[in-house]
């Protein structure tokens, strides 16, 4: 992949490609995160993926019956730090299929539905 550079004190914008065979099936992921009322927040479904022992706190938009949007969130934004990424992991009772893949806790998600779950 291609790499961008930082000019003139500009950060360029991410750039998004289509997953390949080496991303997990997001469909796959999504129909098991359905299962669960606590990953639904807003019109978007949550989860933690474990990658290179680093959790990252992660969410897919659905729309039309399939994958609209996926990208990983930055958490500290939500007043989500590290500890309660690593916190829900290992309370996680192992709910998803594919290895290192975890259900948010209910502590993300009552910070999650704070700021994102409007009436």
């Amino acid at each position: 992949m291609p790499t961008t550079k930082k000019i003139g004190g500009i950060e360029p914008l991410p750039r998004y490609i289509m997953p390949d065979s080496s991303v997990p099936h997001y469909d796959e992921i999504l129909e098991q995160l359905q299962e669960y009322q606590r990953s639904l927040i807003g019109s978007s479904y949550y989860y933690i993926r474990v990658e290179k022992e680093q959790p990252k706190l992660c969410r897919i938009v659905p729309g039309a019956g399939k994958i609209f949007f996926h990208e990983i969130v930055d958490h500290e934004k939500h007043g989500i730090d590290d500890d309660d990424l690593e916190e829900a992991v290992s309370l996680d009772e192992g709910s998803f299929s594919k290895p290192g893949y975890h259900q948010i806790s209910s502590h993300i998600e009552t910070k999650l539905r704070v700021l994102l779950d409007f009436p």
